[in-house]
């Protein structure tokens, strides 16, 4: 029996490799994920123009990366393996080109690529030199043949990026307060982009519901419906579907003068301190919904309409737990996880340092403009900056959001170690916390996580390693296809 067990395994990790989550993610953010980023930045428009000019954009278009090169002293260019790397205290990291163009005037006057970085390479994923090569060649070249790859070399080191366990965005979870001034806390991390905003939604004791997000701190949930378009009373309460309930109308006496959309909307400016005149007040109100009021549902006009529904959904499923008694979600669900791997840390930051070369740009064009010595756009992309600012926060670990220890030296006790390393996962939680409920083994880790690998002492349980045979999965949700196949399926 133990016989066959082993043949199954065997012929299984034949296939696949141990690490192929963290691989496909890093092939995933290379492929796609890099140019979806650029597309969030792809226009950069001064404030500064030359004189000569009514209208300057900078337009940043398609981007690609090449296999990893080394330039040697003589300037030749030439591919380099990460056998050298280590040896020579380099970094095995890959350019960057991106296609740069200059708009004057609705015109394209200027459009070149240009190198504006290199980024650290995955050993073993698509970009490395030894992604598919057999057992001989990776001998050939110096390498283990049975190492995994996985990893990163920088400066010479081998750096493994730790998975990050965190709560699933864009859900709603509900919890029960110990003190303060409501009993129950709804919370959201709606999520879109470069976009992660914390809602929550309470009820106080007065009986009126509200809810808090960016500037907006504990305003009248309804006020924020009406503000949406959702103005009547009674499509309120048919959205929200519970019938007489005292809450509701509590929440909805408490806007009953807000007879209209721009009345609301008047009423959000004041709550948060807006005192422009009417037009441009009702368009900054509108632009913080827009962007920061449950982004991932949209964050253009027609998305309005949507965010109101979905508050009214929200306010249901708070009054369901907090008056019939329905049970909590439970945070520690594995359902309600997500895994950061080491695509998605990538991309955090990549995202960063790219608005920081954005604004790098725009400094250097609008000084060369002010001195009067613009002649080319070409001059302003330094490509050590963001070269040396992935590089840093690779190198030490200190990661977007002041996280430490995302990225740590892989340990080579031994070749057990080495897989133990790279399929950790860590939580954001604090160590010195107590923390019992998300510390303990759940019965949503078993084929997840393995559930004995966690070490003593304060880190029990925040510290876990992902099951040996576990597939964490990196397919793009298309959200479009399946509303499509839902609404024919008669979902209104």
């Amino acid at each position: 029996m133990v016989e066959n067990y082993r043949k199954i395994i065997g012929n299984y990790f034949d296939k696949h490799s141990i690490i192929d989550s963290n691989i496909k993610s890093f092939n995933n953010f290379i492929e796609k994920g890099m140019q979806e980023i650029i597309d969030e930045n792809d226009e950069i428009v001064p404030t500064i123009i030359p004189a000569e000019v009514k209208d300057f954009k900078i337009k940043l278009g398609k981007i690609e990366i090449h296999k990893p090169q080394i330039i040697e002293a003589d300037g030749s260019k030439r591919d380099v393996y990460p056998i050298e790397v280590r040896l020579r205290k380099l970094t095995y990291a890959a350019p960057i080109y991106l296609n740069v163009s200059a708009i004057i005037d609705g015109v394209e006057r200027e459009s070149f690529t240009a190198l504006i970085g290199k980024i650290p390479v995955m050993l073993k994923s698509k970009l490395c030199h030894l992604h598919g090569l057999n057992r001989e060649q990776l001998i050939k070249h110096s390498e283990d043949p049975n190492d995994p790859g996985g990893y990163f070399v920088l400066n010479g080191n081998e750096r493994v990026l730790i998975n990050v366990e965190d709560l699933a965005s864009n859900k709603f979870f509900m919890e029960k307060n110990k003190i303060g001034p409501s009993k129950f806390t709804a919370k959201i991390f709606s999520e879109r982009g470069a976009y992660r905003i914390p809602h929550s939604i309470e009820q106080m004791k007065d009986g009126i519901m509200y809810i808090s997000f960016t500037r907006f701190t504990r305003i009248p949930i309804m006020s924020v419906v009406k503000a949406l378009g959702l103005v009547k009373d009674q499509e309120i309460m048919e959205q929200i579907g519970l019938e007489e309930n005292d809450s509701i109308f509590i929440s909805l006496y408490e806007t009953v003068e807000l007879k209209s959309q721009n009345e609301a909307v008047d009423f959000l400016a004041k709550r948060i301190g807006i005192t422009q005149f009417n037009d441009q007040k009702n368009e900054r109100v509108f632009d913080l919904l827009d962007k920061y009021l449950l982004p991932h549902l949209g964050i253009k006009k027609e998305d309005r309409i949507r965010k109101a529904y979905s508050l009214c959904k929200y306010i249901k499923r708070y009054l369901n737990v907090k008056e019939k008694g329905i049970q909590i979600s439970d945070k520690d669900h594995y359902s309600n996880k997500k895994l950061k791997l080491t695509g998605d840390l990538m991309g955090e930051l990549f995202r960063v340092n790219l608005r920081a070369l954005v604004q790098d740009m725009m400094y250097n064009f609008q000084r060369l403009v002010k001195r009067g010595k613009f002649q080319s756009i070409k001059i302003i992309i330094r490509d050590q900056l963001l070269t040396s600012r992935i590089k840093s926060a690779m190198a030490t670990g200190s990661w977007v959001g002041g996280r430490k220890g995302i990225s740590q030296n892989i340990d080579r006790t031994n070749y057990v170690a080495t897989m133990s390393h790279l399929q950790r996962v860590v939580s954001l939680l604090s160590a010195s916390q107590e923390n019992f409920a998300a510390r303990a083994l759940h019965p949503t880790h078993i084929g997840k996580l393995c559930p004995v690998e966690t070490p003593e002492g304060t880190p029990i349980g925040l510290r876990k390693n992902l099951a040996v045979m576990a597939k964490v999965s990196e397919d793009d949700v298309q959200e479009d296809k399946i509303k499509k196949s839902l609404e024919n399926f008669g979902l209104k």
